[in-house]
């Protein structure tokens, strides 16, 4: 997984957030979580974790970089993956974390699911559990339900709560820009805001296949994201920054997750881009790509992103 270096006192995992490139919320379940379709990417927007065991029970996480609201107590999921991995697992030692923090928080990419991913990784290698990515990813899905991806390839096909997930390999040859707007909400209100009935499945959006760029892209632009629908009847600035992102050039402009970050698709990025969209708001703006493992690479939990 995305282990970038392993020495005899610590780990240093350097974890990506993700984006959905369509997102429906199908129907709401009798156990209380939704069931979702989504195509989920990994980006190249990382949190780096260094993580050391200690004599001192229990975990001491440490955060640096872009903090903003990041709970450092049980609330923290880095936190909740190491209680969970201590219980399970009879741990006999704490761990000391410090968070490297470059993925925004509550944004709709995931960063919090991606840190207790690469938590669950640390604690795997740490103590020699020899957990496969399939039981780690059953571990995460107890935690969240965006966890389980973590432990994929990096381009899946998302159903059920999170819990379904299919490689997918959809094509990966172009550039992103993500915009966080000033603006910010939370999953829990994002669902709430779904007026439509969540009792009746309705059919989910299928891509098809799509092996080329020139394809999978204009395919992708038939999709769309359940929860940038109702933000957009509340929150204008989301559809300025994609009139933003779409004048820049983009051949698509969607939210992510249940935002409010928001990703352009580019054949390349202008370079003018933080002139064409800053001046009108304080929006943080980040050039990214795409970022797949190969086969192989998911094999070899040792191999990082690249």
């Amino acid at each position: 997984m995305f282990v970038k270096n392993i020495t005899n006192k610590q780990i240093t995992i350097q974890t990506p957030a993700k984006i959905n490139l369509f997102l429906e919320v199908l129907n709401k379940r009798q156990d209380g979580f939704h069931n979702i379709n989504s195509l989920f990417q990994a980006i190249s927007l990382y949190d780096t974790l260094t993580i050391s065991k200690s004599q001192t029970p229990g975990i001491n996480l440490k955060v640096l970089g872009d903090k903003g609201i990041l709970p450092v107590d049980s609330n923290n999921l880095i936190i909740k993956a190491y209680n969970l991995m201590r219980e399970k697992f009879s741990l006999e030692t704490g761990v000391e974390v410090e968070l490297q923090k470059e993925i925004p928080i509550a944004a709709g990419l995931a960063g919090g699911s991606s840190d207790a991913a690469a938590m669950l990784t640390a604690c795997n290698i740490m103590y020699n559990l020899e957990l496969s990515k399939s039981e780690l990813a059953e571990l995460g899905l107890e935690l969240g339900s965006d966890i389980p991806f973590f432990f994929s390839s990096g381009q899946c096909l998302v159903t059920g709560r999170g819990e379904f997930i299919e490689e997918t390999d959809y094509p990966v040859d172009y550039e992103l820009v993500i915009v966080k707007p000033t603006i910010a909400f939370s999953t829990a209100e994002s669902y709430a805001m779904l007026k439509r009935d969540l009792t009746k499945v309705k059919n989910p959006f299928k891509l098809g296949s799509c092996r080329t760029k020139n394809i999978f892209l204009p395919a992708l632009g038939n999709g769309w994201n359940d929860f940038e629908k109702v933000h957009l009847l509340s929150h204008p600035e989301i559809a300025e920054i994609k009139d933003g992102l779409l004048g820049a050039g983009a051949s698509l402009a969607r939210m992510s997750g249940s935002g409010p970050c928001v990703f352009g698709i580019f054949e390349r990025i202008p370079n003018d881009m933080d002139v064409l969209l800053k001046g009108k708001n304080d929006w943080k703006i980040w050039k990214t790509n795409p970022v797949t493992l190969t086969e192989q690479e998911t094999k070899n939990r040792e191999e990082p992103w690249k």
